[in-house]
């Protein structure tokens, strides 16, 4: 006799994130794969009855539609598309040669061995056939299709044969890229190139290259930054005809256009910036009215009063979509000309904005506001360290305007909290590099009260120009927007974040999205100074969704907004662009633009930043690589940062670098991976390392090429005394 599956059961009104909710519409469609269903259905077997939520179930079907997950069958309706069996997703390939498919469609990540990879690579997106799973066993599979391919060019170093090379990617890969020698465009022994797959005949181990630029020396510093951007598939220059384009730009600034603006040329303003920036994007004004109130203008660089919608300007803006942020450089979204020129607000010069002006009480409410087009005049740049003396010690240039908005930002700040914002405010790792790009020393930066004061301001600007927008009472009345949302925290990850900090004595409330962000900040401000607190706010940061760029508002979790959008650096990133051509429109009175094609550029947008992101830390992880190099045989207080099955990693105390102890290193026992618990446990001996421990490594090696630093722990008696 078959049992039958008995069905889950769901809290009243549990709160959900887009993913986990994607998930389980899956399997309630899986469940019957021949019925379809709407939104109500659906809300109705999870006990959802809040609107919210609700809402959020319409947005998690569009995108399985958008996925090929689900299929509509008539308005409204929906039923699965997948086969039982199979699930699609991407792989995560590990050091040791086997993989992982990670997908919506499982709360598990299926384990693929080497031999069935098929020939996936990293990051490719793949159909898995999931063997049937035995008693308490992982699940398993293997790969049946290659659906997309995360890429098909590759940065690595070529290593010489006598008649033939290989390529030997820098980024993880079970192969090496075979290169005849006609094929090597030059490229010598131990030089960094890119190359790309030419061929990859089915049962060859490698597959076939050639060359399609060299980089240079491995170990140079320029060539080892552009094989990071290459890496990652980003630019680090400008074609030709981008470059003649941005010189075409007038700087004339005729009084036809002046007199189509709001003019604050009068009126007090100024910037706070990093003391090396160049790309000044935003500005405040500030001044009190006669009724006492204060109007302040964050006034944000007209990038597209200078860049027309599908120019060669724009087509290359939307292209890289953001400028990144390497250890040494800035590799900009848009050419020096107009980053550091015509639209960068210098000091002492006229410039057009796009402006958000709001009146505001002492209290920071907001009375009134209003956005469109202006004409400005900086009196003053600061950098935040100037700002920030101004701020300690009430004297300085322009002390009355940048204390009065000190005090404002203070005040929308403790609101804002108040609210149920979170506060991640971590320290960032700087390098003291010369001029050839070697790193002499690590130093933190950590925000104080100038930084706030400029964020506080930006935030309000990007909230009120969403809630503009966005907040309309007649569902009817929507227009597409481009929203920066921020998904809730998955449940299982929060659930098991909470079991860990437990056994430090803290704890944080899971009961409504408002409880969790007001006990996680409770927290993460109890654990400020002691020896856990960078090991809390990780994994604290790692329970967080990641937050994107889409027409679909969720809401912005983590600023506690529930409209929220970037419209204030249009400098460095293309979605501040969309906004601000977007605003301009309706302002103007225009239709809804197209949805389809800014969600499209919205994903696009997502997509750019991640790789962005990635690159800025693999600058990082090498800089820190090169500054340990001289310190093998060293030793160096850590503590214990990530765990996995094949290592522990130590992030050092004194410098942040980050290197791993391999499994087989530890010698004394045979350790096992408890992933819920994090940690190894030794199986004979019961000794155990857990994730925040503290620990005394030596330095064992300092792999340039694979970005890679090697520890051991160091002799006994040294971590005992810890």
């Amino acid at each position: 006799m078959v049992k039958k599956k008995k069905k889950k059961k769901f809290k009243k009104n549990k709160t959900f994130n887009k993913k986990v909710l994607k998930r389980h519409i899956i399997d309630i469609l899986y469940e019957t794969p021949k019925k379809s269903y709407n939104y109500k259905q659906i809300a109705s077997v999870l006990c959802i009855i809040d609107p919210e939520n609700k809402k959020l179930i319409n947005i998690a079907l569009e995108e399985l539609k958008e996925d090929n997950k689900v299929e509509e069958v008539q308005r409204g309706k929906f039923k699965i598309i997948a086969q039982s069996g199979y699930l699609t997703g991407v792989i995560d390939l590990t050091r040791q040669g086997f993989g992982y498919l990670v997908s919506d469609e499982s709360k598990e990540d299926v384990f693929i061995a080497q031999a069935n990879l098929k020939n996936a690579m990293d990051g490719d997106k793949v159909t898995v056939l999931v063997y049937p799973r035995h008693k308490k066993r992982r699940l398993e599979g293997e790969v049946t299709e290659i659906i997309e391919r995360a890429r098909t060019s590759f940065v690595g170093t070529i290593q010489m044969s006598r008649n033939y090379a290989f390529l030997v990617p820098s980024v993880k890969m079970n192969f090496d890229l075979f290169i005849p020698k006609e094929k090597l465009k030059g490229a010598k022994d131990g030089q960094k190139a890119i190359a790309k797959i030419t061929e990859w005949p089915e049962r060859a181990r490698n597959p076939f290259g050639e060359v399609i630029e060299v980089l240079g020396e491995a170990g140079e510093n320029e060539t080892e930054m552009h094989a990071i951007l290459a890496e990652f598939d980003l630019p680090y220059k400008f074609p030709s005809k981008v470059l003649k384009a941005a010189e075409k730009i007038s700087t004339e600034i005729t009084q036809e256009e002046i007199d189509e603006r709001r003019d604050f040329r009068s009126i007090p303003t100024f910037t706070i910036d990093p003391t090396d920036a160049k790309d000044f994007d935003d500005a405040l004004s500030v001044q009190q009215l006669k009724n006492g109130n204060w109007e302040v203008g964050i006034h944000i660089a007209d990038v597209t009063h200078y860049i027309q919608p599908s120019t060669t300007l724009d087509n290359e803006a939307l292209n890289r979509a953001t400028s990144v942020y390497l250890v040494d450089r800035v590799v900009p979204m848009l050419p020096e000309k107009l980053s550091n020129g015509v639209c960068s607000l210098r000091p002492h010069e006229d410039k057009l904005c796009f402006s958000a002006v709001f009146e505001l009480n002492d209290n920071a409410d907001v009375i009134s506001q209003w956005f469109g087009r202006t004409i400005i005049h900086s009196d003053h740049r600061f950098d935040y360290q100037q700002a920030q003396e101004i701020i300690e010690t009430g004297e300085g240039t322009m002390q009355e305007e940048v204390l009065s908005c000190n005090n404002l930002a203070t005040k929308l700040r403790e609101k804002r909290f108040n609210a149920g914002a979170i506060a991640f405010d971590r320290i960032e790792v700087k390098f003291n590099i010369d001029e050839d790009g070697k790193p002499l020393g690590i130093y933190f930066k950590e925000a104080k009260d100038s930084n706030h004061l400029i964020e506080e301001f930006m935030l309000l600007a990007n909230k009120k120009v969403a809630e503009f927008i966005g907040k309309q009472e007649n569902k009817k009345a929507e227009k597409t927007f481009v929203y920066r949302i921020h998904d809730k925290p998955d449940p299982e990850k929060l659930e098991s974040f909470n079991r860990f900090v437990a056994q430090f004595g803290y704890g944080i409330q899971l009961n409504t999205p408002k409880t969790i962000s007001t006990s996680l900040n409770n927290l993460l401000n109890n654990v400020t100074g002691k020896k856990e607190q960078n090991v809390v706010e990780t994994l604290a940061v790692r329970t967080m969704a990641k937050a994107e760029y889409s027409t679909r508002n969720i809401g912005h979790y983590g600023l506690s907004f529930e409209h929220y959008s970037h419209f204030t650096s249009p400098i460095r990133r293309y979605p501040d662009m969309m906004v601000h051509r977007l605003l301009d429109r309706y302002l103007k009175g225009g239709k809804s633009a197209n949805a389809s094609k800014y969600e499209d550029m919205c994903k696009h947008s997502s997509d750019m930043e991640t790789k962005a992101s990635n690159a800025e830390r693999s600058s990082i992880k090498y800089k820190q690589v090169e500054f340990m190099s001289d310190k093998v045989g060293q030793t160096f207080q850590g503590v214990i940062s990530g765990v996995t099955d094949w290592g522990i990693y130590v992030e050092l105390n004194e410098n942040k670098c980050e290197g791993m102890i391999p499994l087989h290193e530890l010698d004394d026992d045979f350790y096992m991976y408890d992933e819920n618990n994090y940690c190894i446990i030794g199986q004979r001996t019961g000794n155990k390392y857990q994730l925040g421990e503290e620990l005394t490594v030596e330095v064992v090696r300092a792999n340039l090429l694979k970005k890679q630093l090697d520890f051991r722990l160091a002799d006994n008696e040294e971590n005992e005394n810890i």
